[in-house]
């Protein structure tokens, strides 16, 4: 009986005494022996262990369920925790294991497991988003799209992983697609909007060509979207390549056709209103290829239309030609008369015409050679143009000093008529002129023989030798200044002679100067309401050489220049001169002239 006891429980231990101490007197009254008293204890025993190790086993397998039961929630959530990569509980959960019995250590895994549960439901779901966007994208740039089950497949694959960090990084990835297929967007919309401006100026059907590389690109719906896959970048960018191509052989070929029109148009000098039609397209030659923008401003039938309008003024040129090669050959003299250079002979008026009526030679090979020669005229004039403007300032100053000349012969110069003070003005102006005339002469002589050193060719003037000339002018013009002077001395020594012999005799007067010798007045009303000196070359009274310039030199005789005046350098007879007639044009140079005036050159 005292292993039916229990120690841990007195209540227990009270009843069980009682009933047996209740058994044992039911026993008494009974009269049953010890030795079966001791059977049916030791039955009781038996029956008390039976019930004892029933409760025990049952007991022991609660427990080792609760262990198992512990342990799966454990590694259930160790697993969540590894797939969710979280680590932060695993220290509170050994804790709460060394603290709680086995129901309390259940008890506390179990929310976490369903928490974590939850969790990766929902980082799932997250993954499932990213992936499928993924796909998506993936399929939109590599050409096709992954179905559904490919995306589940991928989320089993990866469960084991689903981590913060292989989130971020599926979201990385997905950020780095959008970007690409936003990158890819915007490239295939750039070239979807240089194809349409390509094919406006080539005017070509721009949905036609587009769609030939991918339908989508013309597609303009809501719910469209156009396709950026390297398929469709590469067809759009060969499409923009060969539009180019196009464009710039078009280009070409109108800068061609516009070239032949303004040819003909010029040559023919065709009205505004015949050259209005194509004016659309002149402005082509001077234009790069972006600055060429207007719709169909390169389509085939406006190149057709202007290389049908070139070939009907071909075909009026040709019946045209003489007349062409006459007026062009008149503006080759013009430029050459303008620039004073002899034209080529080999194309004159006279000649070509001969020429073009003897079939000898073709009007378009007679026309292309006098545009050759109007372009090296060009060329030349353009290099003479300093030199021609020296010359022009110094034929104008030739021309002040023959003016000079013949207002300082006028009589009446210092009269108070009308516009006398406007002359003596001018006079003053041309003497300082007449002055530099010598050193334009040299300047003009050494630019002149550097230019003919630059250009191993002779600088002609009308078909005179510039330098030749000026050096003769040069020559001309000390011979004169001597002249003066030697004109000078003798009148010093004649007027003495006169005084001395004025004082040996006496005085007599002079006989009156004949009327026929009276200078006419020289003066012709100007402009300006004063008299100006009228041109002379040969004066009377002129007791010097006359001075030639290149005007005076050469002259215009059936449309080219050539020499026509000689220089005339001989010097005045004053011998032959009689003494009242040199007496008296003696006082007509000394009333010409202004006191202290210095010589004029």
């Amino acid at each position: 009986m005292q292993v039916l006891g229990s120690p841990t429980s007195v209540q227990t231990d009270t009843t069980c005494g009682a009933l047996l101490r209740e058994l044992q007197h039911i026993w008494d009254e009974i009269g049953e022996t010890e030795l079966e008293k001791d059977r049916m204890l030791l039955e009781l025993e038996r029956e008390c262990l039976q019930v004892y190790r029933k409760k025990v086993d049952e007991a022991s397998n609660a427990r080792a369920r609760l262990h198992q039961s512990v342990a799966a929630k454990e590694a259930e959530l160790a697993a969540l925790m590894v797939a969710l990569g979280e680590l932060t509980l695993n220290t509170q959960t050994q804790t709460d294991k060394r603290s709680a019995a086995l129901k309390g250590q259940l008890a506390s895994v179990s929310p976490l497991v369903e928490d974590l549960k939850m969790k990766k439901e929902e980082r799932i779901k997250q993954f499932s988003d990213v992936r499928a966007q993924i796909e998506k994208i993936s399929g939109e740039i590599s050409g096709y799209t992954q179905s559904n089950g490919a995306v589940t497949h991928c989320l089993i694959m990866e469960e084991h992983d689903l981590s913060l960090r292989k989130l971020n990084e599926c979201q990385m990835h997905l950020h780095n697609l959008q970007k690409e297929k936003a990158d890819r967007l915007n490239k295939v919309l750039e070239y979807v909007n240089e194809v349409h401006s390509l094919c406006g100026v080539l005017g070509l059907d721009f949905g036609k060509t587009v769609s030939e590389v991918h339908p989508s690109l013309h597609e303009t719906g809501p719910e469209q979207s156009r396709n950026i896959s390297n398929k469709t970048l590469e067809g759009l960018e060969q499409t923009v390549l060969k539009l180019k191509a196009e464009r710039k052989a078009r280009i070409q070929k109108l800068k061609d056709i516009v070239g032949s029109l303004f040819e003909l148009w010029n040559l023919m000098d065709l009205p505004e209103e015949e050259r209005s039609r194509f004016r659309s397209i002149t402005f082509i030659p001077r234009s790069s290829e972006p600055e060429i923008t207007a719709p169909g401003i390169l389509s085939l039938d406006v190149i057709k239309q202007a290389a049908t309008e070139v070939e009907r003024l071909t075909k009026l040129k040709a019946s045209r030609m003489k007349e062409l090669v006459m007026k062009r050959r008149l503006e080759l003299e013009d430029i050459c008369r303008r620039a004073h250079i002899e034209p080529d002979m080999s194309t004159a008026a006279e000649k070509a015409n001969a020429l073009i009526d003897s079939g000898l030679v073709d009007p378009s090979e007679l026309l292309a050679s006098i545009e050759a020669q109007i372009t090296k005229v060009k060329d030349e004039a353009a290099s003479r143009k300093e030199i021609m403007d020296r010359i022009d300032r110094w034929l104008a100053a030739c021309e002040e000093e023959n003016w000079l000349e013949d207002y300082n012969q006028d009589e009446n110069r210092y009269s108070a008529g009308r516009g006398g003070h406007i002359n003596l003005k001018r006079a003053e102006k041309a003497r300082i002129t007449v002055t530099k005339i010598p050193a334009m002469v040299e300047s003009l002589i050494n630019k002149t023989i550097a230019w003919e050193g630059e250009r191993k060719m002779s600088f002609l003037y009308d078909g005179v030798r510039l330098v030749t000339f000026l050096k003769d002018y040069k020559l001309t013009r000390q011979s004169r200044e001597e002249e003066k002077k030697r004109y000078r001395d003798q009148k010093k020594l004649q007027d003495l002679l006169l005084t001395e012999k004025e004082a040996m005799y006496g005085s007599k007067p002079s006989p009156k100067r004949s009327n026929s010798f009276r200078k006419p007045n020289v003066y012709q009303a100007n402009g300006n309401g004063c008299m100006t000196p009228t041109p002379r070359r040969n004066s009377v009274g002129c007791a010097t050489p006359e001075l030639m310039t290149p005007r005076s030199y050469s002259g215009r005789q059936n449309g080219y220049f050539r020499e026509t005046r000689r220089l005339s350098t001989a010097p005045l007879n004053f011998v032959a001169i009689s003494k009242e007639d040199t007496m008296s044009y003696a006082s007509t140079s000394i009333c010409g002239s202004e006191p202290d005036s210095p010589p004029q050159g």
